[in-house]
């Protein structure tokens, strides 16, 4: 394994293409203006320098030089206190855990339901429970410019990425979650939103 971090001299990130998770990774680094190199995995086919790295084998995996670091939230918290500005989540305990149980609860909530649309496990139950769990937090959306945060935040870039992928997962809101929409086109039009995208992220609302 040190053979194989030694020889990164860059951070690297290793990333599928229509993978949330490694979106949500994405978001922050350009959130940050962080200079990264990337490794695109075919996950069913994964290259062994992340077979050496990640005891998983799984996305998405970052390396810092000699430091490896996998799962999202995990990665993202690092990187926000590696590279403080701008901020992503609160100077103040109290409200730093209140943000890290959302996103816990978005994690739980909302991508274990995604996880099981695209992995097809009764793929209407969980698109069901995933649109009205959805539905249910528009009222959240109303009430603050970023999600329950003045500012753009980590519970941003974990949930832009799925919200995104509403198409894929074949779900459609009703006109009664404008607040939803109007927050996702503000986060849309962000330029680290918009570099953060693959081409085949793209590709899932391209204009028809």
């Amino acid at each position: 394994m040190a053979q194989v971090t030694n020889r990164r001299l860059a951070m690297t990130l290793f990333s599928a293409d229509l993978c949330p998770r490694c979106h949500v990774v994405r978001i922050v680094l350009a959130e940050k203006g962080i200079n990264f190199d990337i490794e695109n995995v075919n996950v069913d086919d994964t290259p062994e320098d992340l077979k050496d790295l990640n005891p998983y084998n799984e996305v998405p995996t970052l390396v810092d030089r000699d430091l490896v670091l996998y799962n999202h939230q995990v990665i993202m918290e690092y990187l926000d206190e590696r590279f403080p500005h701008p901020p992503l989540m609160p100077v103040d305990p109290v409200s730093r855990g209140r943000n890290r149980l959302m996103l816990y609860r978005i994690e739980r909530d909302w991508y274990s339901l995604a996880d099981r649309i695209m992995t097809g496990d009764n793929v209407d139950a969980a698109r069901k429970e995933l649109r009205d769990s959805i539905l249910s937090a528009v009222p959240i959306f109303d009430t603050k410019p970023f999600f329950m945060s003045e500012e753009f935040s980590l519970m941003d870039c974990m949930i832009a990425p799925l919200i995104w992928r509403l198409p894929m997962y074949g779900i459609e809101l009703p006109n009664a979650a404008k607040p939803l929409f109007k927050y996702a086109d503000e986060v849309f039009a962000r330029a680290s939103f918009t570099s953060s995208l693959t081409e085949s992220e793209k590709e899932i609302r391209a204009v028809r």
